[in-house]
């Protein structure tokens, strides 16, 4: 059965949303000048206006800046160094489908290729992704704990509120990079931050973009709607 084919029903904030959830881009170097703390406080109490099963509202983040940052950062390159990994949400390369690996390969080849770094240039990529851990000089990072059993469902909400946050920081200027690397060493970030509840799902380095750098300007592309999404009727 044919259906007809209506336009979009466009609202005051259609063309907003499109500019602002389109706009957003994971960056990856940043200038070292800091975020005003009002902007911070504003953009994290934005974020906490994410949605949650019965508004449990799961979430702890932990924002390193200044001193506490560098100390951070120099304890996870030495975690790093010395493989004392620690994760809290288990990570396998089996968990990605064939059509996700074609995803993260076709990105990952932009990436390396916009830094210099050959297919084949493992020793490069090792360093480049050892370096991540200082945050890709940015100087603000944020840890998000799933507090509560740290199950999937708590995980969900807070998946909520790490897009919501995104978001809120795109629309007050502010850049960022969600980087799962940073969970792998959970028990590094508890123990500088002296944290005793929650498990850790992702940090987040946040600042100002440096124009210049190339990785900044690596698009992803996006799979289409009929590839993710099916309507029912």
């Amino acid at each position: 059965m044919n259906r007809p084919s209506f336009p979009a029903a466009e609202t005051e904030l259609s063309g907003h949303a499109e500019k602002l959830i389109r706009g957003r881009h994971a960056t990856r170097a940043f200038r070292p000048e800091p975020v005003p703390e009002d902007t911070m406080r504003a953009v994290f109490a934005l974020a906490g206006a994410a949605p949650s099963n019965s508004n449990a509202q799961p979430w702890r983040a932990e924002v390193v800046s200044g001193a506490a940052r560098e100390r951070l950062a120099d304890a996870l390159v030495a975690a790093h160094t010395e493989q004392r990994a620690s994760v809290d949400f288990p990570y396998s390369e089996d968990m990605y489908t064939p059509v996700h690996q074609a995803r993260r390969a076709a990105f990952g080849a932009g990436l390396y290729g916009a830094l210099g770094i050959g297919p084949d240039d493992h020793a490069a990529r090792a360093a480049y992704d050892a370096e991540s851990l200082r945050f890709y000089g940015a100087p603000h990072a944020a840890f998000l704990f799933v507090t509560g059993d740290g199950g999937p469902r708590l995980a969900a909400d807070v998946g909520a509120y790490m897009q919501t946050l995104l978001l809120a920081m795109t629309a007050y200027g502010v850049e960022s990079c969600p980087q799962g690397l940073l969970s792998f060493y959970a028990d590094t970030v508890r123990a500088e931050l002296g944290v005793t509840e929650g498990k850790l799902l992702v940090g987040v380095s946040f600042g100002y973009a440096d124009e210049s750098a190339p990785v900044n300007h690596v698009t992803a592309e996006r799979a289409g709607l009929a590839s993710t999404t099916a309507f029912h009727a």
